[in-house]
């Protein structure tokens, strides 16, 4: 059974992790039989919205409080985590991606990445595991992995930062994915174009077939051939 580490960053669309993004990841996870672990940062949200109107709301809350109502409360606290130990890791999107695991959302592509998640990613990256960045998330990858394949899906200014900050942006439909095969990252856009759940559905889809496959796959030792 391959182990496979999902990163949260909250809970709701606005100030987290995607709720439709994080449990279909996690469903057709448990549909192709992985053992997983979720984990996210013990810290402070950057802020917290009201997902009813929109609008910022005067309190504060915790990373990984939050992201145990998607995990049905057992979420590992990130600080404690080796991204070696898994077979995979993988990243939902969600605004809570670009302004609680990095400050993307507030920075562009001058921004920072929580120091926790730049470790587990790049414990897993070195150690050869794969990783996979949904919506969002490719932000991340491209600070951490510079001249890594990516997409987003087809909006040109978010993809226009990416470069900035060294990732090759490749534009991929909603249902489509798009995977590095030297670097072992494979990505897909989810709501940053999805119009339909069903979409964001057959994209992750892909995504977890491809990040199982490679996880029974040793790390090219030379560049392969790209999607």
């Amino acid at each position: 059974m391959k182990k496979v580490l999902v990163i949260l960053s909250g809970c709701g669309v606005f100030d987290g992790s995607e709720i439709h993004e994080s449990v279909i990841t996690l469903l057709h996870l448990d549909r192709r039989g992985a053992d997983v672990t979720i984990a996210a940062p013990d810290i402070e949200q950057m802020h917290v919205v009201n997902h009813r109107t929109g609008d910022e709301m005067k309190e504060k809350r915790n990373v990984r409080t939050e992201a145990a109502r998607i995990a049905r409360g057992e979420v590992e606290d990130l600080a404690k985590v080796k991204g070696a130990d898994f077979d995979a890791v993988i990243l939902p999107g969600g605004f809570g991606a670009a302004k609680n695991l990095c400050s993307f959302a507030t920075k562009g592509p001058e921004c920072e990445v929580n120091p926790e998640v730049e470790r587990v990613l790049k414990e897993a990256h070195e150690a050869g595991k794969p990783l996979g960045l949904i919506c969002i998330s490719p932000a991340i990858g491209a600070k951490l992995f510079p001249g890594a394949e990516l997409t987003i899906g087809t909006d040109r200014e978010t993809a226009s930062a990416l470069e900035k900050m060294g990732a090759k942006h490749q534009d991929r439909p909603t249902e489509e994915i798009h995977i590095d095969r030297e670097r072992r990252i494979v990505s897909t856009p989810a709501y940053m174009s999805a119009e339909r759940l069903h979409q964001v559905d057959e994209g992750i889809g892909k995504l977890v077939d491809a990040i199982m496959t490679m996880t029974r796959t040793e790390k090219p030792q030379t560049v392969g051939a790209k999607n």
